[in-house]
């Protein structure tokens, strides 16, 4: 399949992507955020996803959802290219996956967590991220298999979350 520069994607159509869609290996992994409302993070999960070639990208809770224009710069109109679902709730997103026999891996700061480059993922697997502000909600916590975090070195406690995202993201696209 042909790969598109940023000029190609930002004109590209959603007619377009839907037939061409299918020509794309996806891996079995998806993304759920939880609460996530930067319309410039958002933008860029679609980039990252439409990167690894993830099976779908849920976006839960009130967030804005495409089509936006902030989403489409964000994400250089890679929206229109990578399956996408909104969730009014985190938990009935997550219900639904553990149903189709997912591994619930939430990326979270917390008593629980795990060293992610210890993990044995088994696909498929949903990465679950949450706000920027809040991080994952304790209900979305207590759903999920394994929590994993990137240890931190310096001052700062914590990533951005669409970095930490791309950074488990290829971690478990490169185990499963």
């Amino acid at each position: 399949m042909k790969r598109l520069n940023s000029h190609q994607l930002r004109a590209s159509r959603v007619g377009e992507s839907k037939k061409l869609q299918s020509q794309i290996k996806r891996k079995p992994l998806v993304l759920v955020l939880d609460n996530v409302l930067d319309t410039y993070n958002i933008g860029c999960f679609f980039r990252l996803a439409d990167a690894l070639a993830i099976k779908k990208l849920y976006l839960c809770g009130p967030t804005v959802t495409p089509p936006n224009i902030k989403i489409h710069r964000a994400s250089i109109g890679t929206w229109k290219w990578v399956p996408w679902q909104h969730y009014s709730s985190t938990l009935n997103c997550l219900q639904k996956l553990k149903k189709q026999g997912y591994q619930l891996v939430a990326c979270e700061q917390s008593k629980n967590s795990r060293n992610y480059k210890k993990i044995k993922y088994q696909k498929p697997v949903a990465l679950v991220l949450g706000s920027e502000s809040l991080g994952i909600g304790d209900d979305v916590l207590k759903l999920c298999d394994l929590i994993v975090e990137i240890p931190m070195y310096g001052i700062n406690r914590s990533l951005n979350v669409l970095v930490a995202a791309s950074v488990l993201s290829y971690q478990i696209a490169d185990s499963i």
